[in-house]
């Protein structure tokens, strides 16, 4: 069997957060659990929300918290095999330059299944300049075929989207030169040899784009899983656990074992949330231990606690 390699790839837009951890611990135990490889990229391509210090701290919280890679890549530094891939898109055809504005896009009102707005093709039949892309000073679209793609989720989570229906053409370069996530992951995941992607439900939206673009370059589609999210109650509704505590609050409060304790409980690795490290948990890792649910989590500035399930479960503080 080939080696199995996974790779961790958070935005560094903001420190770390108990969401962060545990999808981090997440695809770490899925690789270590089958004797493969992990690896920690940074996905840094957005530098005005993304600084150096951010980064550096990103990867402190995960040392800090027990895990460890098999090799590291910062995404800002890959900007060359980005602009080849978008070279052999153009020269298929694939791209086309937009000059409609968010809020032209807005006023079209048509929802997207990622929960903004669908781009209404307004500019499909536009060409790039003689010159290419690189000639070009508008954002750079890719021309998405109307069809269903299906991709397979390994817990069962359903993948299948007709993307042009679902999104609209997406964008693969900014009108400041920066380019898209969906590019850069695609483009990243090929060269780095990831098999599986272990990530959050909140991206699934994304999988069918990408194996588009995996088609469209003739690069391999890995695996896919998309688990659970730690929730918070904001307004009345639920967002993702994330701004309301960072790492280094945490840290005030929990010891790096303590929080991988509750994180695990809450995850369903593990009956209760006693203190146990990361490389504790690879032997009896297996998914279907995992709690497919949504957690729903408050931090009270003492300690994580979990509102009580849908399901009527008794919630409680977690610590």
């Amino acid at each position: 069997m080939s080696l199995a390699r996974g790779r961790f790839a958070p935005t560094t837009s903001g420190p770390a957060h108990p969401g962060t951890l545990l999808a981090a611990l997440l695809c770490w135990l899925d690789a270590r659990s089958r004797g493969g490889e992990v690896a920690l990229r940074l996905e840094d391509i957005d530098s005005v929300r993304c600084t150096p210090d951010r980064a550096d701290d990103l990867r402190r919280a995960l040392a800090w918290f027990g895990l460890d890679w098999d090799s590291f890549v910062l995404q800002s530094e890959r900007r060359e095999d980005h602009e080849a891939a978008l070279s052999r898109l153009a020269q298929r055809g694939l791209l086309y330059p937009c000059r409609c504005t968010r809020s032209q896009i807005k006023r079209a009102a048509l929802p997207a299944a990622d929960g903004g707005f669908r781009y209404p093709g307004t500019c499909r039949g536009r060409s790039l300049p003689a010159g290419g892309w690189r000639e070009c000073d508008e954002v750079i679209r890719l021309r998405l075929e109307p069809g269903l793609v299906s991709p397979v989720d390994e817990g069962g989570f359903p993948l299948a989207q007709d993307p042009s229906a679902a999104l609209g053409d997406p964008v693969l370069r900014r009108r400041d030169g920066t380019l898209a996530y969906h590019l850069a992951v695609v483009v990243d995941d090929a060269s780095q040899k990831i098999s599986r992607i272990i990530r959050g439900r909140d991206l699934a939206p994304s999988t069918a784009i990408h194996v588009v673009l995996q088609r469209a370059l003739c690069v391999p589609t890995p695996a896919y899983r998309h688990h659970l999210l730690l929730l918070e109650e904001h307004g009345g509704k639920l967002a993702k656990l994330h701004g309301a505590v960072g790492w280094h609050s945490l840290r005030e409060r929990y010891t790096a074992e303590s929080l991988c304790g509750v994180l695990a409980a809450v995850a369903g690795l593990t009956r209760d949330a006693r203190p146990i490290a990361p490389r504790d948990l690879v032997d009896g890792f297996d998914w279907t231990r995992v709690r497919r649910d949504d957690a729903v989590l408050r931090w009270t500035g003492e300690a994580l606690v979990e509102r009580p399930s849908a399901s009527g479960a008794a919630g409680g503080a977690v610590s």
